[in-house]
């Protein structure tokens, strides 16, 4: 196994496959075909970015099926042994539906049986839902099995957050604290002349690496970095770094991201460069007012429609709320698990439920953004938070402020 109990990073593996294979009983289901990124991850906990599947067989341990290419390495990072871990290849009776096809039925009484799959949709691009064409081909090289979508069983399994995830969360947002000490330590002092943003993302890089970080998760350009009018385009998110120099008199917003054992952090620092104008320091004080509002009002019990409520009601008050996208959070999980927040039970399907309640120990991104084109600037925070009963726990500790540099 890749930990022991007494590594503060220590999850029950084997402990979780025993909780799918419960709901399997419960659901009548024989196999469980995992397909998406978080299922890979939360059952093998190793990184699979290849094309690949989770087979759990309704007792026993669960087989993972990967590009040949990548298998004997999945096999080294994982908690299963070798044998639990097979290679696909385009080759006679080795390419992933007929090899994946013949494991199945040698684990259905008959060749016959109820397969859970995972099937839906995301504005996640590397979710991992079935593809219509390996529905089709699997539903016929399993003629005689009946294919249900499954994937509540791991999305409610992995909704609370045990003891180890959570401090693999604090370590990953650790590392990610250390980037945004080695930006700081390379734009003060007039370091930022002549530096572009493509430049500071790698300085962040550079930073979280030799802090230990496994990976620049983020799908929209690794560590994302915007300057100047960048900062306040519409929409206020998912800006990768530019070649766009930085600029005397401009925002910087410096979003980056680590990975520690799949755990995954996400910190967004904010500065003004010198000068700053009263018009500037207007907009900053109000972003920071709102972040430490949110931050404050955020436990166990509320919802995102709630809080977003009180939020957008806070920033009319005080005269900003054309400037504030309303929306306070995205999910997290492990790698894979990034957007969505709760259960698919809201009023539109595979989307966050806006009245799903927080329950302790679950874990989401604290996400806001404040944009105002036409002052060209704008701002981004965000901030995994553990939720407790009476408050929340941000893990980044990065001071919450807006230097002047």
């Amino acid at each position: 196994m890749t930990s022991t109990s007494q590594d503060p990073y220590f999850i029950d593996f084997p402990q979780r496959i025993k909780s799918i294979q419960s709901e399997m009983q419960n659901q009548n289901i024989n196999v469980y075909l995992g397909s998406r990124l978080r299922t890979l991850s939360w059952t093998t906990d190793a990184f699979c970015p290849w094309r690949s599947f989770i087979v759990i067989p309704v007792e026993g341990l669960p087989t993972v099926f990967s590009f040949v290419i990548d298998a004997a390495r999945i096999a080294d990072d994982s908690w299963l042994d070798e044998d639990h871990v097979m290679g696909f290849a385009p080759m006679g009776g080795q390419d992933q539906i007929e090899q994946i096809s013949d494991f199945i039925k040698d684990n259905l009484n008959g060749g016959k049986g109820r397969i859970g799959i995972e099937s839906g949709m995301s504005n996640y691009l590397p979710e991992g839902w079935l593809t219509h064409y390996e529905y089709e081909q699997f539903k016929a090289a399993l003629s005689d099995c009946e294919l249900i979508n499954a994937h509540t069983i791991v999305d409610r399994l992995s909704l609370i957050k045990d003891e180890g995830t959570i401090n693999r969360f604090k370590e990953a947002s650790r590392i990610v604290d250390e980037g945004h000490k080695a930006v700081y330590a390379a734009i003060k002092n007039g370091g930022w002349k002549g530096m572009t943003e493509t430049e500071i993302a790698g300085i962040a890089a550079l930073g979280m690496r030799r802090a230990g970080s496994e990976w620049e998760w983020s799908f929209t350009g690794g560590n994302e970095i915007a300057s100047g009018y960048r900062t306040g385009l519409a929409g206020g998110a998912c800006t990768p770094a530019s070649r766009r120099e930085i600029q005397a008199g401009e925002p910087l917003m410096v979003d980056i991201h680590a990975m520690f054992k799949l755990a995954l952090g996400d910190h967004s620092h904010n500065y003004l460069i010198a000068p700053a104008t009263d018009r500037q320091w207007w907009h900053a004080q109000n972003f920071m007012a709102i972040v430490n509002k949110t931050l404050e009002t955020y436990r166990a019990g509320i919802t995102p429609s709630a809080l977003a409520e009180q939020m957008m009601n806070f920033a009319e008050e005080k005269g900003f709320a054309d400037y504030m996208v309303p929306g306070f959070e995205h999910g997290i999980g492990m790698m894979g698990d990034e957007w969505r927040i709760g259960l698919n039970d809201g009023p539109f399907p595979y989307w966050t439920n806006p009245d799903h309640a927080y329950q302790e120990n679950e874990v989401i991104i604290c996400a806001m953004q404040y944009a105002c084109p036409e002052d060209s600037i704008g701002f981004r925070y965000e901030n995994p938070i553990v939720f407790h009963k009476d408050h929340c726990e941000a893990l980044s500790k990065y001071p919450l402020e807006i230097k002047e540099i």
